[in-house]
């Protein structure tokens, strides 16, 4: 009897606590507010996008001329170099070697030229005494036209000599060349951004990242990725602003610079979890002055851009955008919105 007036009231209890979690669970809280106000749409009717800040002559990504092992680095991330300054180094002992080999050559194909000049002169000077006699009967016909063929073989060795010499200096050149192509130099000013290579690594032609990434970082611009569906909505000339991730009070104002006429897909991305990593893009090229703040190449920043109004349709009408809602993140548009809190 005890034990059952025990179980109704286990039960009773696991009952009331079951009711008392299923309601508590109904109670959600509130959210905490945002860290930062989100970018506030500057504009009446807007296209968003995705942007990368950029040195306006792009980056150069910098690659060995051929594999080999590096020996020395000459730069490091930050520094300025100009055009035909060296950047690195690789293992160039096999063709000095080979230079050495070909430097040496020289010195026996000019004696050698020397040889033969020296060669022809004699033939030649027994050619003249031969055909200077007159009395052909103490020189025959004969002796005159083996020594015309001696010497006409001394002058076509001659010219073989000289050949050589010739075919040895440019042998030297070629391996002074490939000498001068294993001092991977700037080819052109700017700073360096990243150095991915150390020295006594080996550098692969083909490599997935560059061995050194050279960048100007005093003119920069923003390369803007609109989805490919708003692509018909984008407009040359069209002013934009952009803000820098997280911070809504550091507008950069752009100037319009061009439409890359190639739809490519995308590589710039945001990390957001709600990104389309499958979606292809229209690039649009935006300039700018430096901002107060400091901004740095491969920094992203949301961009607004202007839009004079929505497309007209075939009868006339307005079509409505059917991306225009969506956020900055996948680069479609939106229209103006109240400032958040």
């Amino acid at each position: 009897m005890v034990l059952r007036r025990l179980s109704f009231w286990l039960a009773l209890a696991g009952i009331l606590l079951t009711i008392a979690t299923l309601w508590g669970a109904r109670i959600k809280p509130a959210p905490p507010p945002p860290m930062e106000a989100p970018p506030q749409n500057p504009y009446a009717v807007t296209l968003a996008a995705a942007g990368i800040i950029e040195a306006v002559n792009e980056n150069v990504r910098i690659a060995p001329p051929v594999s080999g092992l590096v020996i020395k680095i000459f730069v490091k991330v930050a520094d300025h170099v100009e055009k035909g300054d060296p950047l690195f180094q690789l293992d160039d002992r096999e063709l000095r070697a080979q230079l050495q080999t070909k430097t040496d050559s020289l010195p026996s194909a000019a004696a050698r030229i020397a040889e033969q000049e020296i060669r022809l002169r004699d033939v030649q000077d027994q050619l003249n005494r031969l055909q200077s006699v007159t009395d052909r009967r103490a020189v025959s016909e004969d002796d005159v036209q083996r020594k015309w063929h001696e010497a006409e073989g001394a002058k076509r060795a001659l010219i073989r000599a000289r050949a050589d010499l010739h075919l040895a200096k440019t042998e030297r050149d070629e391996a002074q060349t490939m000498l001068n192509r294993l001092t991977v130099r700037a080819p052109r000013a700017g700073t360096i951004l990243q150095v991915n290579i150390r020295a006594g690594e080996y550098a692969m032609v083909n490599a997935q990242e560059p061995l050194i990434l050279l960048g100007d970082t005093e003119t920069l611009q923003v390369r803007a990725d609109i989805d490919e569906v708003n692509a018909p909505l984008v407009m040359p000339g069209s002013p934009a602003v952009a803000y820098l991730k997280g911070f809504t009070d550091k507008a950069i104002p752009l100037t319009f610079n061009r439409i890359e006429p190639y739809i490519v897909p995308k590589r710039s991305l945001t990390g957001d979890n709600r990104e389309r990593v499958d979606t292809r893009v229209l690039q649009v090229i935006y300039g700018f002055e430096k901002p107060a703040f400091p901004v740095y190449v491969g920094q992203q920043v949301d961009v607004y851009i202007e839009r004079s109004g929505n497309p007209v349709g075939p009868q006339g009408g307005t079509r409505l955008n059917p991306h225009q809602d969506h956020n900055p993140v996948g680069g479609e548009s939106e229209e103006a919105k109240e400032p958040q809190a």
